[in-house]
């Protein structure tokens, strides 16, 4: 496996996902036999474990017969860049970046899998600290993992506003970049909580730092509608792009996903080929919440 670093043109906050403006790289020629090429972040820093990413390399070469190479990239909205620009093939999101992305126009979805009706979302707290519900962020710092992150950012966010917080009035927030840099903050007591995805709560060491006894779970977050999906350059060529749709599935089957670890949310589900844009829609009103108009985002 190849690894390269890219740096998407400008570290941008979200409204940087109006991907206008940007001048794309041309694609290169596409052959039966190149290289399938991801962006993706990073997924554990654990050198005594096994790495998701390197375990998805090789279950998709194994699957599509390609080598594949792996383009690593700072954030999500990175990975958005990175496939707009023609620099990579395909990268693998949750919900709510792929609905900004789709948004845009400019990239497809391959395809996407459903959500369910499991909590996406909690902050977490110290043991000893004082804050018991979500409304005792009242006053509070509060780690995120990164601004296109759906169960870092979004849902969490929409969790507090629903018990009464405003971001930036009633709480201040910080972006880690990463759910790992948001659990280091909280441990270092740079914040007084950390949001991040409930099942990273339920996974426990290396995805989760903290052992039983030394953390709580302050509040849960709504289900979401789309779990996440796997976005496409549009200039990806029909062998390769039909491949993947064949190729996806059995990669992210229930049988692989210890192995996935982070990437496990994805396994066991009954995907959803080539999704129309309407399919990510759901996210527009929880979107506005965070300050998003997914609208502008063209």
């Amino acid at each position: 496996m190849r690894r390269n670093v890219f740096t998407a043109i400008g570290v941008f906050g979200i409204a940087a996902v109006a991907l206008t403006g940007c001048q794309a790289a041309a694609p290169a020629a596409d052959a039966a036999d190149a290289p399938i090429t991801i962006a993706t972040i990073p997924m554990s820093d654990d050198p005594t474990a096994e790495n998701p990413v390197e375990v998805l390399v090789e279950l998709l070469e194994a699957e599509t017969g390609r080598e594949v190479e792996v383009t690593d990239v700072p954030d999500y909205l990175s990975v958005v860049e990175a496939i707009r620009s023609d620099h990579v093939d395909i990268g693998i999101m949750s919900g709510f970046p792929s609905a900004l992305a789709v948004n845009t126009g400019e990239v497809d979805a391959l395809l996407a899998w459903p959500g369910d009706d499991k909590p996406v979302s909690t902050c977490v707290v110290l043991d000893d600290s004082p804050v018991q519900t979500p409304a005792d962020l009242k006053g509070k710092t509060v780690a995120f993992a990164d601004q296109a992150s759906s169960s870092g950012y979004f849902m969490p966010v929409s969790m507090l506003h629903e018990a009464g917080l405003t971001q930036g009035t009633d709480y201040e927030a910080i972006f880690a970049g990463g759910h790992e840099g948001s659990f280091a903050a909280l441990e270092q007591g740079q914040v007084d909580a950390a949001c991040t995805a409930f099942m990273l709560t339920e996974m426990g060491a290396p995805m989760f730092p903290f052992a039983d006894g030394e953390w709580r779970a302050v509040g849960e977050s709504a289900p979401m509608a789309v779990t996440g999906s796997v976005l496409a350059r549009q200039s990806l060529d029909t062998e390769t792009r039909t491949l993947l749709e064949e190729a996806l599935p059995k990669v992210f089957s229930a049988e692989n996903k210890e192995r996935l670890a982070g990437y496990g949310g994805f396994a066991g589900l009954e995907p959803v080929i080539a999704p129309d844009p309407e399919f990510f829609s759901s996210f527009a009103e929880i979107a506005a919440v965070a300050g998003v108009d997914l609208e502008d985002l063209k």
